[in-house]
């Protein structure tokens, strides 16, 4: 089959390899009929995240159809074009039963953090993704979830991780009728957030980003307030400024490792990598919010040390809240706002590539090239 093969830092292409088989009378193997790369698949790219193997294929968005299923498989059947959670989670262990999915206790032996995730190094269990034609989906009893006949595919596939997670993002905030909701990021996931931040009911909600082409689309896309960080002295101060001086009722860190905005922390956090990545959009999160708010972090973080000024948070008495999106526990929701006409997530995709030419995909979306803001990749068995 044809697959993305990782040969390091900003080397990426698509390549034959074995096709996978069931391994565990739980498996299913999916035929792949969309999937997605993701701002944090970039943080791979980039050469960020600890045990990131050569001969790897990427991918945790994806949907696709049951080719087969391992003999104790009930719930699929094949021929059942699923979507796939990008948690891989066996349903019955102690923090599933509280569906905190995305931190199952029995799916990776590498952590005692984060569970299993399709596609994202070993410190999430080494399991390989689906930017490929095919993928062997683990615990496939819990994870896919079929994808009602009335809902687009291209909206299915935003459900697998991007607009759950910018959905979880909000809800972290625990927003109040009428809060002022600060994102920082407007990639899908903080477009998602803002979006889902009225759902929930924000009386006002203000994205940052530096990418002017992201401003412009997330202010059409989540009707929201716009800022951007360059032409800010001081992040904090200027929303202070915006909300009688009190600061923001929620920030949510929507950019994770790679934020740009502050060159101390490039240096230390992505050129040296002295810490895990560059935390400057939680710093503008913590020192941005008011005293008492809520700060909701899911931009994503490496399993080391970061330079935070938890003294800040502490003083202003702020609850912090973060996870990786445990998306199971959304859908039901997430797929009847589709239904009610609230939200067409595949808006936002803007760039389709055959997966033969992935390696342009990720130089074009780690560039920012042509105004990318989601990309998605399609095998070429679907396109015959």
């Amino acid at each position: 089959m044809l697959a993305m093969n990782y040969r390091g830092p900003y080397r990426v292409r698509a390549q034959q390899k074995g096709e996978p088989e069931i391994e565990h009378p739980n498996d299913a193997v999916i035929r792949v009929t969309r999937s997605c790369i993701c701002g944090s698949d970039l943080h791979l790219y980039h050469g960020l995240v600890p045990d990131t193997r050569v001969g790897m294929t990427f991918g945790h968005e994806f949907t696709g159809i049951v080719e087969e299923v391992g003999s104790s498989v009930q719930n699929l059947k094949k021929g059942d074009h699923v979507l796939v959670p990008f948690n891989i989670f066996c349903g019955s262990c102690y923090f599933c039963q509280k569906e905190l999915y995305s931190n199952c206790h029995n799916v990776n032996p590498e952590a005692t953090a984060v569970g299993g995730i399709y596609g994202y190094s070993h410190t999430t269990g080494g399991y390989d993704g689906g930017q490929a034609e095919f993928v062997r989906v683990p615990m496939a009893d819990v994870g896919p979830t079929v994808i009602p006949s009335d809902l687009d595919l291209d909206d299915a596939v935003l459900l697998t991780d991007a607009y759950p997670t910018g959905y979880q993002a909000a809800e972290m905030g625990d927003i109040e009728e009428g809060d002022t909701v600060v994102v920082f990021g407007a990639g899908p996931v903080g477009i998602f957030a803002a979006k889902s931040a009225w759902l929930l009911g924000a009386g006002r909600v203000i994205v940052v980003d530096h990418l002017e082409y992201r401003l412009e689309f997330v202010k059409r896309f989540a009707q929201c307030e716009i800022i951007n960080f360059k032409e800010v002295d001081d992040m904090a101060i200027h929303i202070k400024k915006m909300t009688d001086w009190l600061g923001a009722d929620v920030c949510i860190d929507a950019v994770g490792c790679e934020a740009a905005g502050s060159a101390l922390q490039q240096l230390t956090g992505v050129k040296l990598k002295l810490q895990a990545g560059a935390a400057t959009a939680l710093h503008w999160a913590i020192n941005s919010v008011r005293k008492g708010g809520t700060v909701s972090i899911v931009g994503v973080y490496g399993p080391t040390f970061n330079a935070v000024p938890i003294g800040n948070a502490l003083n202003k008495g702020l609850t912090l809240r973060m996870n990786q999106a445990s998306v199971k526990r959304h859908l039901p929701r997430l797929i009847e706002h589709i239904q009610a006409g609230r939200i067409k997530p595949s808006e936002v995709i803007t760039h389709r590539f055959p997966l033969e030419e992935i390696a342009d995909a990720y130089h074009m979306f780690s560039s920012k090239l042509d105004n990318i803001i989601k990309p998605v990749l399609i095998p070429p068995s679907i396109r015959h």
